[in-house]
């Protein structure tokens, strides 16, 4: 079984600054491993304990610092990877992304059996890459899944979570994955695993290499435009109370409720 985990590297920071075209200055920002994306190489792990002969195969698009997640991956277990950098590639939404990675799924790997992507990504929070490379592919998706519960070359079951319940569903292979944190175990990589993954292959693909249409990638193949971008300003107030504190709560709940319904206040 061929196992394609889609990762990320976001800014690990508050401090996020925009450039005049309303993308991330990524410059000087310290990243990490999309959190959703570790557990989406926990979840690949946890399925090749199911299925041993399992191959996991790590693709991500960024720049040349992209390849430290490429090398966490690798560390946590992973078997070979694949960096997707090119400048054509830059500035990319969610479709043009989507649309990149199928596109190196379809050409460069091919024979893969289940893609596995994080359900959100913590510097856009979206959702919306996994089930689109499903659509590029026309592949079916499982999305918020919370836990691998068999898996063989032909079937994947699983156990997902909608608004209001959590199912258990089967799925035939090849299939996308977009699955949620804590749904599975994460084991933080020692320093033998780090040799280790020395060891072990990353390769550098730009767009040429996976045959992509330079009309569908970065800023080019990138619909969407950010009009503005910035800190939400959060404001807060505090009242204390000093005696009587069921009363004075109650009142105050009642003087905010009658100025939004748009009473005026009368003196208690």
């Amino acid at each position: 079984m061929k196992i394609v985990v889609c990762v990320k590297q976001v800014p690990d920071t508050n401090d996020v600054k925009w450039s005049k075209e309303n993308n991330i200055i990524r410059e000087g920002l310290i990243n990490i491993i999309n959190p959703y994306d570790e557990y989406a190489i926990a979840t690949a792990l946890d399925i090749k304990k199911i299925c041993p002969d399992s191959e996991i195969i790590l693709l991500s698009m960024g720049p040349n610092c992209a390849k430290d997640v490429l090398e966490y991956g690798l560390a946590m277990g992973a078997d070979s990877a694949i960096h997707l950098c090119d400048k054509k590639f830059s500035g990319a939404d969610t479709s043009a992304t989507s649309k990149t990675l199928a596109c190196a799924i379809k050409n460069v790997i091919k024979d893969f059996d289940i893609i596995i992507t994080g359900q959100f990504a913590i510097d856009g929070d979206t959702a919306q890459t996994g089930p689109s490379i499903a659509h590029q592919l026309c592949l079916p998706v499982l999305t918020y899944v919370k836990k691998i519960i068999d898996a063989d070359s032909d079937n994947l079951t699983v156990r997902y979570e909608n608004e209001d319940e959590i199912i258990t569903a089967k799925t035939t292979t090849p299939c996308v994955l977009c699955v949620l944190k804590n749904c599975a175990d994460l084991n933080e990589p020692k320093i033998n695993d780090y040799i280790r993954a020395q060891k072990k292959q990353i390769k550098v693909l730009c767009a040429d290499d996976i045959q992509a249409n330079p009309e569908n990638v970065g800023i080019k193949g990138s619909p969407t435009f950010v009009q503005r971008a910035f800190r939400p300003e959060i404001k807060r107030w505090c009242k204390k109370v000093k005696y009587n504190f069921s009363k004075e709560i109650l009142s105050h709940v009642i003087e905010e409720n009658k100025v939004e319904n748009g009473e005026e206040k009368k003196e208690q």
